[in-house]
């Protein structure tokens, strides 16, 4: 088999990829698989080493010198190369695992937090920088958290409905929310059960910022017709997914401007996820029919 056609098959569905993934993260990703396919090397085991570089990441930004900015630049860069290793590993061993898809999930949330905290940490040891920098990160922090749920949502509806599968956002809550019944009782496996929660109280933040307030069902959907309508809807979202928010941090942190970070979370990406939002909206319509 060849490394492109290897390379296709470590990918989802090209159409909800990001372009910024297709043609930069996943290719060195993808080098990083073929080092490590043979080893004992597992998609979990990367996913913690982008946990860790990521983390490594905040603690460079908490200094708040331009030097140390631009090595936590360099830490999420890694993070984010390793963020996509682990799911194009586990598609092409498949030995992909449920707590593993989650705790990758959650690693995104957790490296964030902690990029933003060494954010705040490092302007505020700066006396020159205004205190409503602190502000405007906190702002650009909800409004990033935000734009994630919608992304994540309506791309893995369109991988739902293209591929002809159950819906991945209701398994994912139905099997998590067994999985911490089971561990509840149980004194170990803390970590688990931990994230476990986190990721059922984000489902249901999500569901409740996403959901229709009039009982809504997709019914007998057509794939292509679906695929059809939406396929160029779901490339726009995807222009402030995940990659594109990191990428613009990380550029935003080598030249020292974090002002255009704001800009673009905070401004430009919300009034795109507005309009978006309105416009699947009227979509949906289309397609749904009340639940009795």
């Amino acid at each position: 088999m060849s490394w492109q056609t290897e390379y296709k098959k470590s990918l989802k569905l090209i159409r909800v990829e990001e372009y910024l993934d297709l043609i930069f993260y996943r290719p060195l990703a993808f080098l990083l698989v073929k080092a490590v396919y043979n080893t004992k090397i597992t998609p979990d085991h990367l996913t913690f080493a982008a946990i860790i570089m990521g983390v490594a990441g905040g603690v460079f930004y908490s200094f708040g010198l331009q030097l140390t900015t631009n090595i936590g630049a360099i830490c999420f860069l890694l993070f984010v190369v390793l963020d996509c290793s682990d799911g194009q590993l586990a598609r092409l061993k498949k030995n992909g695992t449920t707590f593993g898809r989650l705790l990758d999930g959650a690693s995104d949330y957790i490296v964030v937090t902690v990029i933003y905290i060494g954010i705040a940490i490092g302007y505020s040891q700066n006396e020159d920088q205004p205190s409503s920098i602190l502000v405007l990160l906190l702002v650009s922090g909800i409004s990033v958290m935000i734009q994630a749920m919608l992304v994540d949502f309506y791309r893995n509806r369109f991988l739902d409905i293209v591929n002809k599968r159950r819906s991945t956002f209701n398994e994912c809550i139905n099997d998590y929310r067994r999985e911490y019944l089971r561990l509840k009782g149980t004194k170990s496996r803390w970590i688990e059960k931990t994230i476990i929660y986190i990721y059922l109280v984000y489902s249901r933040v999500q569901r409740n910022l996403i959901a229709r307030k009039d009982k809504t069902g997709f019914i007998n959907v057509a794939s292509g017709e679906y695929y059809k309508k939406n396929k160029y809807l779901v490339r726009l979202w995807l222009i402030m997914g995940p990659s594109a928010v990191r990428t613009t941090l990380i550029i935003c942190s080598l030249i020292s401007r974090f002002d255009i970070y704001f800009f673009v979370t905070i401004v430009v990406f919300n009034i795109l996820a507005a309009i978006l939002w309105i416009v699947q909206q009227r979509i949906d319509k289309s397609y749904t029919t009340p639940i009795n």
